[in-house]
């Protein structure tokens, strides 16, 4: 079952990747870790609270950025939760997009925000990435961080219920998951995503495509390329 659902999900020639977005300045622990740690394992305090900015944390040796969290209105949350709740939760993931077309939007988004900053795109490979982190994948319709423009004309609402495990997928019917590949919007590993260098496939800077030949020696030099 498990070997029908990735390949049904990575079927697609625009879905044999998953892409990360970052900051360059993240790519050296990055490296150093060889994974991608959630908001909540980077600082487990104020959680739940709004990031209004960016906030600089210590890890290890280095320096890590988390981004600040989008306003998201109290009518787009669903009953079952409160605010602080879902952004708790939001904090517990780290966040993946199924196509380079999403990720770019994200890329666009912050780039107009923050025209000074150096961001990147890390690309995977979909199938190994999928199978080696089953038990912590899920699967969400909507871009679940996102701050709608328009919250009154949405069809859905927001809460950690919007997530369906990797296992559950086309087996619940209801119409807030996914029912098909491409429906998938976002792709969640809880807590960590690790062994990274085992399923990269490129990393993208300044709309450069890099193959990595050692991943530690590239993510510390990406350091001079901006975005």
């Amino acid at each position: 079952m498990e070997q029908s659902i990735l390949t049904t999900i990575t079927k697609s020639m625009g879905r044999k990747s998953l892409y990360h977005f970052t900051r360059v300045s993240n790519l050296p622990v990055i490296a150093h870790l060889d994974s991608l740690l959630s908001s909540y394992l980077l600082y487990p305090h104020e959680i739940g609270e709004r990031r209004l900015q960016p906030r600089e944390v210590q890890v290890q040796d280095y320096t890590v950025t988390i981004n600040s969290h989008l306003r998201i209105p109290e009518m787009m949350i669903d009953p079952s939760c409160t605010l602080e709740q879902f952004r708790a939760n939001l904090d517990r993931h780290v966040f993946l997009w199924p196509t380079i077309r999403d990720c770019k939007k994200m890329l666009e988004t912050y780039t107009r925000r923050e025209p000074e900053g150096a961001f990147a795109i890390l690309e995977f490979d979909a199938y190994t990435l999928l199978s080696d982190h089953y038990p912590k994948v899920k699967l969400s319709k909507y871009d679940s961080g996102s701050s709608p423009r328009f919250p009154k004309h949405c069809t859905y609402r927001k809460s950690p219920q919007m997530y369906v495990p990797l296992s559950d997928f086309q087996k619940r019917t209801d119409p807030i998951y996914p029912s098909k590949s491409s429906e998938i919007k976002e792709v969640l590993i809880e807590d960590q995503l690790m062994g990274l260098s085992k399923h990269l496939k490129a990393i993208y800077v300044d709309d450069c495509k890099m193959v990595p030949m050692c991943w530690k020696e590239l993510a510390r030099s990406l350091e001079r390329f901006r975005i």
